[in-house]
């Protein structure tokens, strides 16, 4: 009989157990917001962006007028192109404009 109790608590332990793992709610991460240990490789002591180490995600969160076509369509480019020899070289890309790049030319430097 002892056998038969203790058996009984083990199984009632262990589907406590499943049943708490399973109905816990599962932790995410918000593509949107991207941990800030990756803002320190893309921005520098002065606050720039670097345009050859930024990601599409940070690009179109940190400058103006350009949003997720736009910012794709940068990191685009860099991967077809090589990195970037001069901000100007910006024009390049498609989308991006001269209003564009004077806009965000404070936020912008090529390392």
């Amino acid at each position: 009989m002892r056998t038969g109790y203790f058996y009984s608590l083990v199984f009632a332990l262990l589907t406590s157990t499943s049943i708490a793992v399973t109905a816990a709610p599962a932790v995410k991460q918000d593509a949107a917001n991207p941990p800030a240990v990756m803002d320190v490789s893309v921005k520098d002591q002065s606050g720039k962006i670097n345009l050859n180490a930024a990601d599409a995600v940070t690009l179109q969160r940190e400058l103006s007028g350009v949003g997720e076509a736009k910012a794709k369509a940068i990191v685009a480019y860099r991967e077809d192109n090589g990195p970037f020899a001069s901000i100007e070289e910006l024009l390049e890309v498609k989308g991006i404009g001269k209003a564009i790049l004077d806009k965000n030319r404070d936020k912008l430097e090529v390392n």
